[in-house]
């Protein structure tokens, strides 16, 4: 069974949301992080081959927290993406996977020439 989200909070400077989970877990993720792992479409592709690597997001922020059914939240973020539903699976899997999928981001924008800072360029 998955865990149940007891608490959403977004900080003040809107660049993290902290999730605690009625099993225990908190965990804080960055907008960022947030944005380059958004499971909508537009940055996963349709598949696995189709999976965008998202660069220029180090300044984004978080607009908005809204609810979706009893299942997920979409995030409006500053950039105007707001087409990705985070379930609370995916937002528990982000928490539990945050380094190895932050290390794995780093290694993809180096290979495609990509930056935190300036989309499109190094």
């Amino acid at each position: 069974m998955t865990a149940w989200p007891t608490e959403l909070r977004l900080s003040e400077d809107k660049k993290t949301l902290t999730v605690s989970f009625d099993d225990g877990q908190t965990y804080a993720l960055g907008a960022e992080f947030l944005r380059v792992m958004s499971p909508s479409a537009e940055v996963q592709g349709h598949s696995a081959a189709e999976r965008k690597t998202v660069g220029g997001k180090i300044n984004v922020t978080i607009l908005s927290v809204d609810p979706v059914g009893n299942y997920a939240v979409r995030l409006g973020f500053d950039d105007m993406h707001n087409t990705g539903l985070f379930t609370w699976t995916y937002l528990a899997e982000l928490g539990r996977e945050k380094e190895t999928r932050w290390a794995a981001y780093l290694a993809e924008l180096q290979d495609k020439g990509l930056s935190r800072e300036r989309p499109g360029q190094r």
